[in-house]
């Protein structure tokens, strides 16, 4: 390696490099007799931009000249060390255009030279930091490992613990990645979206923990908007100290009613939206040899708990829950189902913060989609998730014609970040089991190797503003890591104002008549009005609670009522139903000894003497509670950060797809996979794309650039009222231009449709 190097040092520098060294000079021409503070800090940090050039090049041009030995394939480059080639690109320009618009505003009478001093230091900074991590890549780089083929690892080998790249990595300058040149990596139209989340998880920060006064805390939140310095100490600590809740309280914010509006107002109409319970009662599937397995309930860490799913189609279908009273023509069940789970890291997220990208795929698709919401790390951790998407899967097969308008011909998993490992890992099992096995699999920015395992994309978590690498450490952390605490110690743990979270405004079960439940089962939904019945909630039921809003049992029994008559329901099959369905839920609601947050909505909390108490202020719908205990933000004396991050997570494949056995991945489902150049997670897919195909499978990855992990929640669109015409307004011809949050993230989506689309037309 030592003759590659001095070989890169004759190579001719990037006309890129060649641009910002010309500037940096030009620059120093010009402030070379200023003497002021501001002058002299700008020429140092212009001969820091200069010096770190001469430093790294011969780095760059080392790991250009290794990363391609990384590829999944020859067309589609990509893997953490290009990663950091390309971020170490989109610093130079960034830091040319700050110095060209320095030296162009230099003569003008509005010309800020403080600004512009911080902000050329700033990318200074930035700049030698990057430069140590390619000093980290060359480490890396040496602890490489020859697979079986030939090529060699993107994930080193055994000898080299995680801990041993931590104590490296602590030199690194985390803060000049959240202040000015905060998601720079970014596409354009990303870029200020990903400030304003920066910018709300300090402020959210100063909320949560209980640090100084309260006026304290408020100006705080202010200075973060103003004071980029301040904004990325504060988002540093938090990435050092916060502990899993905040994790999850923060991811939560968007299960607020506010951001759950934007999709329904601006995504396609679903004619289907429904929320279903699905009781624990075990369930026995054929297997493909003739024999019958029993799919045990998901029992593990809290109990026996309904698992709720999510159905969302973009028509009335027959057999589908909510068509069994429409006036109007039903289409015919769908030859597909999609069997969706959503990400959030394992701790945070559900089917309702994930329907800003499923509305689109639903429309364009025209197939319907089962959303499992998942019970969530830390309060269940592995294995309760996947013995629950298993359970709902095999579910699903039996209830698919009755229940979700779908004869299941073909089933699709899809699933990004967590949850497509989720789905990879129960496709592996319904092969142990020898039950069907989904058609496809459709994976979007997934981990398949759950462990601190440090590939070079795993470090760009470093600078990552949506997934701080303590964020991703404590997440691992919560879900696969051993914690021998009981279900009591837990609910001890969770702070009132997470239990409290997803609690409705709506009435008490107490007040559901039986009329009420009936209807609910015949049709959930507003059947006079075909538009989203989320328009519609005052015809809705919301005074159910998600355990029992529409469960297997009640809901097969109000279909068979439906064929045996169409004008009337017996009476005595009223009663009994009534009595199954308010069963279910006393034993639901008693034998829960954890409530989750999973998107499920809770009933009101009683007092002593029977009535409800007065529910706690709420903003975003994150309460606060005066029981809550204070929380504080900061460090134990002595302390090293990294000491938090030494734990074990065992190699299990049930875990970690990447380690199951040949014998299981031969026989996986045609795979397409969807990858970031700049995703924590590339190496993963990267890593198992590239041994599925080994492998003689059927797979496709495609990497896309300028998106961050986590993408296809940005991908919603908001409204913009153009100024039309007076006459036009009167006439109720409203004009409106739907604008994405990002085209980028928009497009990527519709190539995850394309994709899909792939699957469900493949024989």
């Amino acid at each position: 390696m030592a003759s590659t190097s001095r070989e890169s040092d004759q190579e001719p520098e990037l006309s890129s490099w060649g641009a910002l060294r010309e500037i940096c000079n030009t620059c120093l021409d010009y402030f070379f007799t200023y003497q002021d503070e501001n002058s002299l800090r700008i020429k140092g940090a212009l001969q820091v931009i200069i010096d770190t050039l001469n430093a790294i090049r011969p780095l760059y041009n080392e790991i250009t000249s290794i990363a391609p030995l990384f590829d999944y394939d020859e067309n589609t480059p990509g893997n953490g060390y290009r990663s950091f080639l390309f971020l170490i690109d989109k610093c130079i320009f960034h830091t040319t255009a700050i110095c060209q618009e320095t030296y162009n505003q230099k003569d003008s009478m509005l010309f800020r030279k403080s600004n512009y001093m911080k902000e050329i230091e700033a990318y200074s900074q930035l700049l030698a930091s990057l430069g140590t991590c390619l000093q980290h890549m060359k480490t890396l780089y040496s602890w490489r490992e020859q697979t079986e083929d030939g090529s060699y690892s993107l994930f080193p080998s055994d000898e080299h613990s995680p801990q041993e790249l931590l104590n490296q990595a602590e030199n690194i300058n985390q803060y000049c990645f959240y202040g000015r040149c905060i998601a720079f990596q970014f596409c354009d139209s990303l870029r200020t979206i990903l400030k304003l989340i920066s910018v709300g998880m300090a402020s959210f920060s100063e909320l949560y923990y209980a640090n100084g006064t309260l006026l304290g805390r408020c100006s705080n939140s202010l200075q973060y908007v103003m004071d980029p310095e301040a904004r990325a100490r504060r988002i540093v600590t938090i990435s050092q100290h916060a502990d899993i809740s905040f994790c999850k309280a923060f991811w939560h914010l968007n299960e607020s009613d506010l951001l759950l509006s934007l999709p329904q107002m601006v995504m396609p109409t679903l004619a289907i939206n429904q929320l279903i319970s699905i009781p624990p009662e075990e369930l026995k599937c054929p297997t493909l040899s003739g024999k019958s397995v029993h799919i045990p309930i998901p029992n593990s860490h809290i109990g026996k708990k309904p698992i709720h799913v999510r159905l969302l189609s973009a028509k009335r279908r027959i057999g589908m829950v909510g068509s069994g009273s429409s006036k109007g023509a039903l289409a015919e069940a769908s030859d597909c189902l999609l069997i969706h789970c959503h990400g959030g890291g394992f701790v945070a997220q559900s089917s309702r913060s994930h329907e800003a990208y499923m509305r689109t795929w639903t429309a364009e698709l025209d197939v319907p989609i089962l959303s499992i919401d998942y019970s969530l790390a830390p309060e269940a951790p592995y294995p309760r998730a996947l013995e629950e998407v298993l359970y709902a899967y095999v579910w699903a097969l039996q209830h698919a014609s009755s229940l979700l308008g779908s004869t299941a011909k073909k089933i699709i998993f899809v699933g990004d970040s967590a949850g497509a490992n989720l789905n990879l890992v129960t496709t592996l099992r319904c092969l142990e089991l020898d039950i069907r096995a989904p058609d496809g699999i459709f994976m979007a920015y997934t981990p398949v190797l759950v462990e601190f395992v440090p590939s070079p994309a795993r470090l760009l978590c470093l600078s990552d503003p949506i997934l701080p690498f303590g964020f991703m450490m404590r997440c691992l952390k919560a879900y696969a890591a051993t914690d021998p605490r009981t279900a009591e110690d837990i609910e001890k743990d969770i702070p009132d104002e997470l239990i409290e979270l997803d609690q409705s405004e709506a009435e008490s079960f107490a007040e559901v008549s039986e009329s009420d439940l009936i209807a609910l089962a015949l049709s959930p939904n507003d059947d006079d009005n075909d538009d989203d019945d989320d328009r519609n909630e005052q015809n809705k039921l919301p005074s159910l609670p998600s355990d029992s809003t529409l469960n297997s049992m009640s809901l097969t029994e109000a279909e068979d009522g439906l064929e045996a008559t169409e004008n009337s329901m017996e009476e005595t099959k009223s009663q009994e139903y009534i009595r199954k369905f308010l069963d279910m839920y006393k034993k639901s609601r008693i034998g829960s000894s954890v409530q989750m947050i999973n998107g499920a909505r809770g009933d009101d909390e009683q007092s002593s003497n029977g009535t409800s108490s007065a529910k706690p202020w709420t903003l975003f719908r994150w309460q606060k509670s005066s029981k809550a205990p204070t929380r504080r933000l900061e460090a134990e004396p002595g302390k090293n950060p990294s000491e938090e991050f030494v734990f074990s997570v065992p190699k299990d494949p049930r875990l970690s797809p990447y380690r199951a056995s040949e014998d299981l991945l031969k026989r996986l489902p045609p795979i397409k996979m969807l990858s970031l150049y700049l995703d924590p997670c590339l190496d993963d897919c990267v890593m198992f794309a590239k041994k599925l195909k080994n492998l003689g499978k059927p797979v496709s990855l495609d990497i896309l650039t300028g998106l961050p992990h986590g993408f296809l929640n940005l991908s919603v669109v908001s409204i913009h009222l153009l100024s039309l015409p007076i006459d036009k307004l009167i006439c109720k011809s409203y004009e409106l231009i739907f604008m994405q949050v990002s085209k980028e993230a928009h497009e990527g989506s519709l190539l995850c449709v394309k994709r899909i689309s792939e699957l469900i037309n493949e024989t």
